[in-house]
């Protein structure tokens, strides 16, 4: 989707002075104005560092306006320039808000906003599975439907435009545009293809809005190619905008590294034959070369040496291969056996694609069993698959096939990564977030991200946080890692409650503590209760903010790109410091490598991780001049442990008690 694309470069925008100073545009403009120092000096600083092709590194505190303070700098230089949101919601606000909003004031802008290829229709995949269907059940025939008629009107072919298309659909995998499946401009639907259409808008664009996934994959897409033309779907740009910059590393991690799972063989299988069926090639060799991968790939994963579910290391590979090294090579064998099938079809344009599929499966397997890279944690993972993916393997593993399970390769150190493909190539890279400092400085994020060269600023929240907020420690609280500790944490958590009305979030490190407070509060709490995991997370947060006096218990997708403004959300309480697991395997393999190379890596790298996530935690609560509330931390080792006052020093200036009657003072119960 895009606005329409006008030539902002020859029209004079206002200056950074004409737009933010008192007296100025923004000032009256329909929003409320208060004048925001350090909104100007952003923006100052990040039109210097485009102007100079230099990079920069901005903490801006909440409330300080750094939206508008990149978007107009972006607009001014007349080049194209990237932005990229770490979630979903702020790229949302960005396009559907913040642009708009600037066009009541600059004009019509030339903006487009971009997601990953899954979110949008295949053209090719929809005429196909009309004349061969393959749906199951009633429902996926009704979803069928709203979609046949959804697509002959939508201008982007964005599936979060038909409301009633559930997140899992398991027929919208059969549907949408990912890259392997595409046939590129030898395909028929080429010219009407919705992916088509958004790359010339984007070309047409000043700003593109991207999130990090999309930013990520592109790039990936793009190293594998070699400079192959008409891959990936971004175009070149003069500068990148990262936004909620302290995401970086992780999904970084993601998309450099490779992760292989049993969906895949199954998918790729399905769509052997759903695709050659139609133009009756789908020969008996080829079938029974799908039914052999299905097979082999099935005993495969069964025998991975993997101890329940979760995430596990997969160190002794040598030992696998010695001893079930057969099972390795079968499957392997039959990959090559359907390429072999494949190079032989005529009369299907989707028979190259697929090749290349079972080479490029076959290569990344190669790569997981065999590899010697130093740079990489190989490890596995086994899950239950999301409602998506369930039938598609059940079908191919019979009964008790609906588990998920990846062999996964991950970068150790991402930073030379991201320095040769991102900070040495991009001219100009502005990286923002309201939590990149640890005790005030970006010595951690620069050097887990490879930031060599950059300009730095901190730009400290608008808010008074010393009279908006108190943060509470609760004293005598056992240490979280002991049995004592949930009987007190219930405790503490029910008469902070009782205090505050509910109106509040319980975030947890982990999903078994949440869901064990959660069973002992649900009884004696009188507040409607919201559980993670109930309901869609978009879903849960609506509900909240309808729903007086709610209390919702939260994991970590709830730490962050989450915005409750007013009285709704007056309390949040923290069950311990957000340490990692460090039985993680990328974890484990990061820590061992800090300690080789002679660092500390529990205050190299878990203390300093740890802090961002606690300061994006406790940024949930005050998100205007109006909010007020209570932040709790269950854990008593930011007072006791020399380490805590690393944390203490990282958070924003809030009033600090540990007596549980400044808490009901601060909401007018005591005098």
């Amino acid at each position: 989707m895009s606005r329409d694309p006008r030539e902002t470069g020859t029209r004079k925008l206002p200056t950074v002075h004409e737009f933010f100073a008192p007296g100025g545009i923004l000032a009256n403009s329909a929003l409320p104005f208060e004048h925001r120092p350090g909104q100007i000096e952003m923006a100052k600083s990040v039109e210097q560092a485009l102007t100079e092709r230099r990079h920069l590194i901005v903490e801006a505190g909440t409330g300080t306006g750094k939206t508008l303070a990149y978007l107009l700098p972006a607009l001014r230089t007349g080049q194209r320039v990237i932005v990229s949101t770490g979630t979903r919601a702020l790229q949302d606000q960005l396009f559907f808000r913040d642009v708009p909003f600037l066009e009541t004031l600059l004009g019509p802008l030339a903006v487009c906003y971009m997601k990953g290829r899954q979110n949008y229709l295949c053209w090719h995949k929809l005429v196909t599975l009309r004349e061969q269907p393959i749906l199951s059940g009633l429902e996926e025939i009704d979803q069928y439907r709203q979609i046949e008629e959804w697509a002959l009107t939508t201008d982007t072919g964005d599936r979060a435009e038909i409301d009633g298309l559930p997140e899992s659909s398991a027929l919208w995998q059969k549907l949408d545009a990912r890259t392997e499946a595409c046939l590129g401009q030898g395909c028929p639907d080429y010219q009407r293809c919705f992916i088509t259409e958004m790359r010339r808008r984007s070309l047409e664009s000043d700003i593109i809005i991207v999130n990090h996934h999309l930013y990520f994959a592109d790039l990936a897409v793009k190293a594998e190619a070699s400079g192959a033309p008409d891959v990936g779907i971004l175009p070149e740009a003069a500068a990148v905008i990262f936004d909620e910059a302290h995401e970086l590393e992780e999904i970084a991690s993601n998309y450099f590294g490779l992760s292989v799972s049993n969906l895949r063989f199954e998918e790729l299988a399905r769509d052997t034959e759903h695709f050659l069926k139609p133009r009756n090639v789908l020969t008996a060799e080829i079938f029974s070369a799908t039914q052999q991968l299905r097979e082999r790939a099935r005993i495969f994963f069964a025998n991975l040496p993997m101890e329940g579910d979760g995430r596990q290391p997969f160190t002794e590979r040598g030992d696998f291969l010695e001893q079930s090294g057969d099972l390795y090579l079968s499957v392997r064998h039959s990959l090559r056996r359907l390429e072999a099938e494949l190079d032989g079809v005529r009369g299907a344009d989707e028979a190259p694609g697929l090749k290349k599929r079972a080479a490029h499966l076959r290569s990344e397997l190669e790569f997981l069993l065999e590899s010697t890279a130093s740079n990489m944690v190989y490890w596995m993972e086994r899950r239950a698959a999301p409602n998506s993916g369930r039938q598609t393997l059940q079908q191919a593993a019979g009964r008790g096939g609906s588990r998920l399970t990846f062999l996964q390769a991950t970068p150790i150190d991402v930073s030379e990564l991201l320095a040769e493909r991102v900070f040495d190539v991009i001219p100009t890279a502005v990286l923002t977030s309201a939590t990149l400092t640890v005790q005030g400085g970006f010595e951690h994020i620069r050097k887990r991200l490879g930031l060599r060269e950059a300009r730095e600023l901190v730009v400290p929240s608008h808010f008074k946080y010393d009279r908006q907020a108190v943060l509470y420690l609760p004293p005598n609280m056992p240490d979280p890692r002991t049995e004592a500790f949930v009987d007190e944490a219930a405790e503490t958590i029910e008469r902070v409650l009782k205090i505050t009305r509910g109106r509040a979030f319980c975030l947890f490190t982990s999903y078994n503590q949440m869901r064990l407070l959660h069973e002992r509060l649900l009884p004696v709490l009188d507040f409607p209760i919201l559980l993670h995991g109930s309901a869609p997370r978009k879903a849960l947060l609506e509900q909240f903010r309808d729903t007086p006096n709610a209390v919702l218990f939260g994991t970590s997708s709830f730490w962050q790109g989450v915005d409750v403004q007013g009285e709704a959300l007056s309390c949040v309480i923290i069950d311990r410091l957000p340490f990692a697991v460090p039985t993680d395997p990328i974890v484990q393999a990061r820590m061992k490598a800090i300690e080789e190379d002679g660092g500390k890596p529990f205050f190299d790298y878990q203390v300093p991780s740890a802090v961002i996530t606690l300061k994006q935690g406790f940024g949930r609560l005050i998100r205007s001049l109006e909010d007020r509330g209570v932040l709790v931390l269950l854990d008593p080792r930011i007072r006791t442990q020399r380490y805590g006052q690393i944390f203490l020093k990282s958070l924003p200036p809030y009033r600090v008690t540990t007596q549980i009657e400044d808490v009901e003072r601060f909401f007018g119960l005591r005098e």
